[in-house]
């Protein structure tokens, strides 16, 4: 309706107003006298084009949006009590007309927020304990609502409207995905320095796990390249270490899912994230190379890899070579494959064996990966009749599905390095910043996918860490290595019409038969084929077209992403990501230190000139010292009364406010005067925490000169000779 209820009874349109437009959004919390009584309300306005206006905002360009209020028990109001009277709300009327919800007050919900009043006292409710308890309730009933359930439990969303046509889409993209999924979990297991079988035990069971409570239809749950290196590096080849490690990440992230910590993603930006992934892609790829070759180079560092890759090139295998360079040549010519079309270019104009073709050359390439491997495993089973096989093969799998049982807690003296027991403390010590680094990057990796696919639809990170926490706990059941969704697959799925995460039970029973029947012809393939495998997928990583962009719209952005892809190739990938968010930091810390800010000489309404002085940005600790030294400089330059432009502060700390009480003493007493403009309640509620002296704000442009009359202000006459 144009004209709404305020509180219990309609108003006059004089009692609500609106500030003017200022082309940004805020919030004012003031007290205000509204129907005689006094009342703590709290604003949000959102400031609109005039085209965009709805009919009630009349001609000042702005709109409410929304208003709480909480009633006071005081039922008159005095001529003067103190109150905060905000002089913003003073140019535009609306009359507000609450509609008949049969709720009390309208169906407006009081805020729950302080105010303060002119005396700097908070002013809140006298039961403390009530409110707690109402908070807690609330809280309650929301935790165990409908729509909680169906959010932490996506399957209950949309398994009721399940349907046939989500059955086909599923099914075929289940079966495209597990085609892709069982060479690369061969592969990526060597990359995490394990025996080839723990790559396919971390295939299946998160992949139920993701069924239940995963948000993303196009995430398949499962080894990638980027875990399977940090699992390496932080676990360093242990078996029993890294079942662990899969474990304490699922709790993690789990934990971290709980506490609603998926925020933490954000603090890793994208030149630093384009920055690592290029990195961990040309480490992935340098450890593949000894595969290629057929030698022996171990490391756990690019520069270290290549090191001893030099140091032992004089043993390179021929054959070995020959079938890894060949295999590279094939999984490139068949990616190429699977982009072409034949046909018109309009799909209304193609034929139905132009479909054909077209379908059977995306699924020749699509499954280029299980293609090559089952050739390369043909090749190495003609070889078993001869003694000593022309390559190296990945060797023996244990057939049949892993035992179900607890990771392990304690390893004994067989199963490490040293040859002596470690304790629970001892293994998790040695798991080191890996617990907290492989969760957060399988949460990137998880995340990236998401926005990929969702259509301009917000993503859930909360419940993707809960997916994933849970789908890891799970894999550490059956012997697997932590996991995370996969670009690569990703892409697969959503390119073969998956309808909904039930794809996965697809992509897990095309796991289960392998590691049930395919398991001793596994063992006749050759790693350099496994190594093509992973160089040909992961090269492509590589964010290259990312820096034309970061050139083209801000420079600066580069340095971060280039000193994270160094600091990653040197380093071990946890202290190269650490550095890249640190860095990220500083610049973040840099800008917020040194905010733009305008200075023009201006004329008011009366005639009087003044200095306006405007930041662009909060005031906190950084920043403070270089706003003072310049507005300190400007007004003895310009000696003119000076006028700071807040709309745009719309947050401070306590050093912001020792350094205004400065400003202020300062310009009394050069007898100069100083004012500030359109400054929020809350960041003067912080300045006045110090009680400045001569602190003075205004809101309306006119009452400029009714300030500058009341301090008695002439301007200084210059007498020349």
């Amino acid at each position: 309706a144009a004209r709404r209820a305020c509180l219990w009874r309609e108003l006059p349109p004089a009692h609500i107003k609106l500030a003017p437009p200022v082309g940004k959004r805020f919030i004012r919390r003031q007290r205000s006298r509204l129907c005689g009584r006094t009342v703590a309300s709290s604003f949000l306005i959102r400031f609109s084009p005039p085209r965009f206006l709805p009919p009630f905002a009349g001609d000042n360009g702005c709109r409410l949006v929304s208003m709480k209020t909480q009633i006071h028990t005081q039922l008159s109001a005095p001529p003067h009590d103190g109150s905060y009277d905000n002089e913003a709300l003073s140019c535009s009327t609306i009359d507000i007309t609450a509609p008949n919800s049969g709720e009390p007050h309208g169906g407006l919900r009081g805020s729950n927020e302080f105010i303060l009043s002119d005396s700097g006292k908070k002013v809140t409710g006298d039961d403390q304990t009530g409110q707690l308890n109402m908070w807690l309730q609330r809280k309650a009933r929301s935790a165990f609502s409908e729509k909680m359930i169906k959010k932490r439990l996506p399957i209950l969303r949309w398994l009721p409207q399940y349907n046939s046509t989500d059955a086909i889409g599923d099914l075929v993209a289940g079966i495209t995905v597990g085609l892709t999924v069982i060479p690369q979990a061969l592969a990526y297991a060597g990359i995490a320095g394990l025996p080839a079988a723990y790559g396919l035990y971390g295939s299946f069971l998160g992949c139920i796990v993701y069924i239940v409570f995963g948000s993303c239809k196009d995430v398949p749950m499962g080894p990638t390249a980027i875990a399977s290196l940090l699992t390496f590096q932080t676990a360093g080849g242990n078996v029993g270490k890294a079942i662990l490690l899969c474990f304490l990440s699922g709790v993690v992230e789990l934990l971290m899912g709980l506490l609603g910590l998926g925020f933490l993603v954000d603090f890793v930006s994208g030149p630093v994230s384009s920055g690592f992934t290029s990195a961990v892609s040309l480490i992935i790829v340098t450890s593949q190379v000894k595969d290629v070759l057929g030698i022996t180079a171990k490391g756990t560092t690019f520069i270290e890899i290549w090191r001893n890759i030099f140091n032992d090139i004089h043993n390179v295998q021929v054959w070995d070579t020959f079938l890894g360079l060949t295999c590279i040549a094939v999984l490139l010519i068949m990616r190429i494959i699977a982009g072409l079309k034949v046909g018109p270019a309009d799909d209304e104009l193609k034929s139905k064996n132009h479909r054909i073709i077209n379908k059977l050359m995306w699924l020749i390439g699509t499954s280029r990966n299980a293609i090559l491997v089952v050739l390369c495993g043909a090749i190495g089973y003609s070889f078993q009749s001869s003694a000593v096989a022309p390559f190296k093969l990945i060797g023996d799998i244990p057939p049949g599905l892993p035992s179900l049982k607890a990771p392990p807690f304690s390893l004994t003296a067989n199963e490490t390095m040293s040859g002596s027991e470690e304790s629970f403390m001892e293994m998790v010590s040695s798991l080191g910043s890996g617990l907290i680094v492989v969760p957060l990057i399988a949460l990137m990796e998880n995340i990236a996918i998401c926005k990929a696919f969702s259509n301009g639809k917000p993503v859930d990170a909360t419940q993707e860490l809960i997916a994933i926490g849970l789908a890891n706990i799970a894999n550490s059941f059956v012997q697997g290595f932590p996991g995370t969704g996969s670009l690569s697959r990703s892409a697969v799925n959503n390119a073969s019409g998956v309808r909904t995460p039930l794809g996965n039970i697809y992509t897990m029973a095309l796991v289960v038969l392998s590691l049930l029947f395919f398991t001793p012809y596994f063992s006749y393939i050759p790693k350099a084929s496994l190594a093509a495998v992973i160089i040909a997928a992961v090269v492509f990583m590589v964010e290259v077209k990312v820096v034309k962009p970061m050139w083209r719209t801000k420079k600066s952005d580069l340095i971060p992403g280039l000193g994270t892809f160094i600091a990653c190739l040197a380093l071990p990938l946890e202290m190269g990501i650490l550095f890249g968010v640190g860095l990220n930091v500083v610049f973040i810390l840099y800008h917020a230190a040194r905010p733009k800010i305008s200075v023009e000489r201006l004329t008011s309404p009366g005639g009087a000139e003044y200095l306006i002085i405007t930041p662009d940005r909060c005031l906190i600790f950084p920043s403070v010292d270089y706003v003072r030294n310049l507005v300190t400089k400007q007004s003895i330059r310009q000696s003119l009364p000076v006028v700071i432009d807040c709309s745009h502060v719309y947050g401070a700390d306590f050093t912001a406010a020792t350094v205004i009480d400065s400003i202020t003493q300062d310009f009394a007493r050069r007898d100069q005067p100083l004012f500030f403009y359109n400054l929020k309640p809350s960041v003067c509620a912080i300045f006045e925490g110090l009680s400045p002296a001569d602190f003075v704000v205004y809101y309306r442009e006119e009452h400029l000169d009714d300030l500058l009359k009341q301090r008695a202000y002439k301007p200084k006459e210059v007498i020349s000779a």
